[in-house]
């Protein structure tokens, strides 16, 4: 028998009592919750006499990462050209971030897709992309590392598929549809920061959400600080020599097509040793989990927050969510 349940509060109390904010509108499409992501303040891992570092939630996205913006508008775009057309499939090579982001949005839009990646990415990221459909084919790493003629041959191997048949090849590399995604991010952080930031800091792979940010706050506030960052270990921008190391969907092997000298004002080599650290920190001590790649950025954000000093503003970007690693050793020392 059951037994009823006595509310002693109102319920309309529940309705209405601390409910501040407006959630999004429901939406037609998976593909349309991309974006208008969150900010959040780290205020444990920044010492107190630094300038304020925010941290810019990307894995609030559909499928966990900040890819999720530059897929949509390389198939959209592809489409609106008529480069890409019902029944074409899809390839690129990937990491398994933009991978799995486009594998979701071929899913959504009724494409194949063939993604060529290695087992030097996380078993997390390659499953995503097979569960959302993808084909994947795996170059083998010896190393379980990303080392310098890595990426150049996946994607190699990802033109040769291409050359085959009815493909069309993203190429994430050279393709500026992904700067209409990252505009968005752009336009987002001027909303959420009316008074202005002071320094903008994320590591590369592709380059494209750096420099896709880059055009809009540039103009926006001429006096920001555009810091791109890469391993220590693969110092290919600071010291011009490429080298071995585990940081996903960064630090390419060479200087990416689509950075533009003129975007950015520096760049640094950050230690991956610190960055891994700072991710067990940020989830330790922020109750934030997150990738390698983000630990990289708050490393490199904090460094910055010493210098510019109290009052000042620096923004990164968590790129994804520290699930697509539980399997690796990220937080084995946690």
């Amino acid at each position: 028998m059951s037994v009823p349940v006595h509310l002693t509060t109102p319920t309309s109390t529940f309705r209405t009592k601390g409910f501040t904010r407006i959630p999004p509108p429901p939406v037609e499409s998976a593909l349309d919750a991309i974006g208008n992501t969150p900010v959040v303040r780290l205020r444990h891992v920044v010492p107190h006499d630094h300038a304020n570092v925010y941290l810019k939630l990307e894995s609030f996205n559909p499928t966990g990462s900040y890819k999720d913006r530059m897929a949509k508008p390389i198939i959209e775009e592809a489409e609106r050209r008529g480069d890409l057309k019902p029944g074409m499939i899809v390839v690129e090579a990937s990491g398994g971030s933009t991978g799995s982001s486009l594998a979701f949005v071929c899913a959504a839009k009724g494409y194949d897709f063939h993604v060529v990646s290695s087992n030097a990415f996380a078993s997390e990221k390659l499953r995503t992309m097979e569960v959302f459909g993808a084909a994947l084919e795996i170059v083998p790493s010896p190393s379980g590392q990303v080392t310098k003629d890595l990426i150049p041959s996946m994607i190699q191997r990802a033109k040769e598929v291409a050359g085959k048949g009815n493909f069309y090849h993203t190429d994430q590399f050279h393709n500026r549809d992904a700067f209409v995604g990252y505009a968005e991010m752009a336009n987002e952080l001027i909303h959420q920061f009316p008074h202005g930031i002071d320094a903008f800091c994320t590591t590369i792979g592709t380059a494209g959400m750096a420099m896709g940010v880059a055009m809009v706050l540039k103009p926006q506030w001429p006096h920001i600080r555009v810091v791109v960052c890469e391993p220590a270990s693969t110092p290919v921008l600071t010291e011009g020599r490429p080298g071995s190391h585990h940081v996903e969907g960064v630090g390419i092997g060479y200087v990416p097509p689509l950075l533009a000298r003129e975007l950015y004002d520096e760049a640094r080599a950050i230690s991956e040793k610190e960055g891994r650290r700072m991710c067990r920190r940020l989830a330790s001590e922020e109750g934030l989990l997150v990738g390698t790649s983000t630990g990289v950025n708050v490393t490199a954000a904090i460094a910055l927050a010493k210098e510019f000093g109290p009052g000042k503003t620096i923004v990164t970007v968590a790129c994804d969510t520290g699930l697509k690693y539980l399997h690796g050793d990220l937080f084995e020392d946690a």
